[in-house]
């Protein structure tokens, strides 16, 4: 008792890759503005890295001050 199933034909379209919907061109940055009266342009990852120096430089001045502080302390 075997019966034939119909599947129905699926046309795929034509052949190549459509672009993807998800990715698109960054968008371009714009030039960095130059001449007198205009402000430079500060990259954000720029400013974290100098951002990330000052805060260990002053972790360890902090630390040096405190062992220099404690080992006065304790030495009379």
């Amino acid at each position: 008792m075997q019966s034939k199933i119909r599947r129905k034909a699926v046309k795929l379209g034509p052949p190549g890759a459509r672009p993807s919907r998800i990715r698109r061109d960054p968008v371009p940055l714009s030039e960095t503005p130059t001449g007198p009266g205009k402000r430079a342009y500060w990259d954000p990852s720029q400013w974290e890295t100098w951002m990330v120096v000052t805060g260990v430089i002053f972790f360890a001045v902090a630390l040096t001050i405190i062992t220099f502080g404690i080992s006065d302390f304790t030495s009379h």
